[in-house]
């Protein structure tokens, strides 16, 4: 079944007119057509079954019959990367995605080779995501700021994991074990890793905690898979009892 992110309200028997991109998916390439039936979700209202109600040059029109899935949100995770290749920063949004952050904060370290980034496409990159994994939500991609400005406007109650590349930190899993679940951030760096004024600021917050990812060097893209899944393991919602706040 076709799944679809939409911004509009959903209610029984809402008329909805999707915008120019879904409507060419549809037609072109899904080949559907009137009386078809997709999925529908906005990160509010749940997921819907929805029928084809109109095709025309403009747009397609959908019609929302009845409510497949109730809302329901992952663990409270950030994902707070230092900029880097597009390719790379494309992967990492889109598995963060599948591995269920809800916001994904880009960051400018000392050492991040680029300051930029294409927030609208990232964020087409993490719908995309979320409508292929069943996901009922949207991650929120942020603009990049510069780190020690997140640091130092850092949200109250909201640990975060700091994995450091330097090698003295205990192994995630070890470093996690006494943790506790409730908003959480995973803290990846650059390519060339944190500078030392950066490493020694990070291990000065009462609210980090330094992690190491194993004995090789990793990629930022695998870093942030790593600790996603390691994480998920850990504190998220892949543990049996685990529900999303």
């Amino acid at each position: 079944m076709v799944r679809l992110f939409i911004p509009h309200d959903l209610a029984p028997g809402a008329e909805l007119a999707l915008d120019p991109g879904q409507s060419r998916y549809l037609v072109a390439v899904m080949r559907l057509g009137v009386g078809d039936d997709v999925h529908l979700f906005n990160g509010r209202d749940g997921e819907w079954r929805a029928t084809i109600s109109a095709v025309t040059k403009r747009a397609v029109a959908v019609r929302a019959a009845a409510s497949t899935r109730p809302q329901a949100m992952g663990p409270d995770l950030d994902l707070v990367v230092a900029l880097v290749k597009r390719a790379r920063l494309e992967t990492i949004v889109e598995k963060a995605c599948e591995l269920g952050v809800r916001r994904v904060q880009p960051v400018v370290t000392e050492r991040t080779n680029a300051e930029r980034t294409r927030v609208e496409r990232l964020t087409a990159i993490a719908t995309e995501a979320a409508e292929q994994t069943g996901r009922l939500d949207v991650p929120a991609i942020l603009e990049p700021v510069k780190l020690e400005k997140l640091i130092g406007g850092w949200e109250a109650g909201r640990r975060l994991l700091f994995c450091d590349e330097a090698g003295d930190a205990e192994p995630i899993l070890e470093a996690l074990k006494d943790e506790t679940v409730g908003p959480w951030a995973i803290l990846i760096g650059p390519e060339g890793g944190f500078s030392p004024s950066e490493r020694r600021a990070l291990r000065a917050l009462d609210y980090a905690t330094p992690a190491s990812l194993g004995p090789r060097i990793l990629r930022a893209d695998t870093a942030a898979i790593t600790a996603l899944a390691l994480w998920q393991a850990a504190l998220g919602d892949w543990r049996a009892s685990a529900t999303g706040p």
